[in-house]
């Protein structure tokens, strides 16, 4: 566990690392902003990239997976790991080679996802509820969208495949690129 002091240290080595590097920070934030415009105005276009781009991630570490198990074939799990690089592997080859239907699939994952976190949102609200917590009525509003997102993802299959997740990409790449600009200029302004 990392004592106060530790912590302390570590947050003004991050802070000194910002504020030498603004530049590059603020740089990041407006790529991200625009790749994230670019998503909302492009949403298919977005979501395919995004189904090409998770086919090469589970293809690299696939097949890294296969090399690294291959080195280590004498350690305990060998074989569990080996299912477990080759299942990367195949869903790789799989999202490249029919990247519109992992659209489609990926978008089904979503709203699932969504639903199951609504629904586990809204059991934490009700339990902090009981607890008296103030704060139970922002979880249980968070609980209501998430389910409010995942019925017009499912609901609108298969068009919502078209733009759900380039629209869901878009708002993370902007909100993410707002908040490294928001950082870089507050410390540009700390360090003048």
């Amino acid at each position: 566990m990392t004592s106060p002091e530790e912590f302390s240290r570590l947050q003004s080595a991050m802070s000194q690392a910002v504020k030498a590097h603004w530049k590059a920070f603020l740089f990041e934030g407006i790529l991200l902003v625009v790749l994230g415009v670019a998503a909302l105005i492009l949403p298919p276009l977005a979501s395919l990239a995004t189904a090409i781009f998770l086919g090469w991630m589970f293809l690299i570490s696939g097949i890294g997976g296969l090399i690294a198990t291959y080195w280590a074939r004498s350690t305990p799990g060998f074989w569990w790991s080996l299912i477990s690089a080759a299942l990367a592997v195949l869903a790789g080859m799989l999202l490249l080679a029919r990247p519109m239907q992992a659209v489609l699939t990926l978008t089904i994952v979503l709203g699932a996802y969504f639903l199951a976190e609504g629904v586990a949102t809204i059991m934490y609200a009700l339990e902090h509820r009981r607890e008296l917590s103030s704060r139970w009525s922002w979880l249980l509003i968070s609980g209501l969208v998430d389910i409010a997102i995942s019925f017009m993802v499912i609901t609108g299959l298969p068009s919502s495949a078209e733009w759900a997740i380039g629209i869901l990409v878009g708002i993370n790449l902007l909100f993410g690129g707002a908040t490294l600009i928001g950082m870089a200029l507050a410390a540009r302004k700390s360090n003048t």
